[in-house]
């Protein structure tokens, strides 16, 4: 059963030039249980998307849909508290950059404790005293912080970028959601403390059935730790499809520019040869091309990518390009 379901989500911001679109027309479906990755440039709309489930938005936002449910309530019928609720109850977000997301004013135990509910406590009525502080010392515990006492009464401006992001982890894994939204988890992270992260969000998965959202630029590690993968260019969904079949036989050419810029470290590289990169960058919402967004820096562009393709399923996945790679290698 699907556990979120957003059909047709635009996202527009109003300037005073007219409407902006940042995000066009994007399907999600994510499945109980299990754990999709979000995919693309900086820029591409990937925590838009995150914002606009959560309700987080500004004042300069139009946010339309066909419909955006969550277990099987349509939020967009719900009032601004209404809304509220369902969501602080369900889904919690590990946003990209803690430090701007936690309360300068208030110690991280503060913050940490106030974040845990009610309805998780378990045990008996006699030991309800403290069982905040202890259930915030095991979440610092779980999410790779030993010397909990120190980071429990310093200010977030005292810890460095990493001890946040696992900071802004434990809290939002004291709701123990049914969605978890991971919008790069591990910024600022060591390999082996990221390896960890990885660890606990797939272990949250398996015994608690926690639905995970995963959004990030690395395509490599996504791969490794996903189901299945939605890759964005420019406010647009342009491939859907299992991790595995998506980086062995990639059907849009975004998706293998991507894959190309992964570095190969087997492989020896002549001295000073240049990396696998796609010409040009993201253009701005205010000059975007016609038809095909990826035309102007597409190696495949050919006269019909003036017109813009629609998202075409092809056995179980799906491609938004008129000339799909690989294509050939179907049975």
């Amino acid at each position: 059963m699907a556990l979120l379901d957003i059909r047709n989500l635009t996202i527009e911001f109003i300037t005073p030039e007219g409407l902006l679109r940042a995000i066009d027309r994007v399907n999600l479906k994510l499945s109980e249980g299990e754990i999709r990755g979000l995919v693309g440039e900086s820029g591409s709309g990937k925590s838009l998307i995150a914002k606009a489930i959560l309700g987080v938005t500004n004042h300069n936002w139009k946010i339309s849909a066909d419909r955006i449910y969550f277990n099987n309530i349509d939020l967009l019928k719900l009032s601004p508290r209404q809304r509220r609720k369902v969501i602080s109850a369900n889904i919690s977000m590990i946003f990209q950059e803690p430090q701007s997301c936690l309360d300068p004013s208030m110690k991280v135990g503060q913050q940490l404790i106030s974040a845990i509910p009610r309805r998780t406590f378990k045990g008996h009525w006699w030991q309800r005293l403290f069982w905040r502080k202890h259930r915030a010392i095991e979440l610092l515990h779980r999410v790779g912080i030993k010397n909990h006492k120190e980071i429990l009464k310093s200010y977030p401006f005292e810890l460095t970028e990493g001890e946040c992001q696992k900071v802004m982890i434990a809290i939002a894994l004291a709701n123990q959601p049914k969605l978890l939204i991971a919008d790069e988890p591990t910024n600022a992270m060591e390999a082996t403390t990221e390896a960890q992260i990885f660890r606990l969000l797939a272990s949250m998965n398996q015994n608690m059935g926690t639905t995970i959202l995963l959004i990030s630029h690395d395509l490599q590690m996504v791969t490794r730790w996903t189901d299945r993968i939605n890759v964005l260019y420019c406010g647009q969904t342009v491939e859907v499809a299992n991790s595995e079949d998506l980086i062995k036989s990639p059907y849009h050419p975004y998706t293998q520019a991507l894959i190309y810029a992964i570095p190969d470290f087997g492989k020896a590289m002549p001295h000073k040869s240049p990396l696998n990169t796609l010409p040009g960058v993201i253009p701005s919402l205010e000059h975007l091309p016609i038809g095909c967004r990826l035309g102007p820096r597409c190696p495949y562009a050919q006269k019909k990518c003036i017109q813009a393709p629609e998202l075409l399923p092809i056995k179980d996945r799906s491609v938004a390009c008129h000339f799909p790679l690989n294509i050939d290698e179907l049975p």
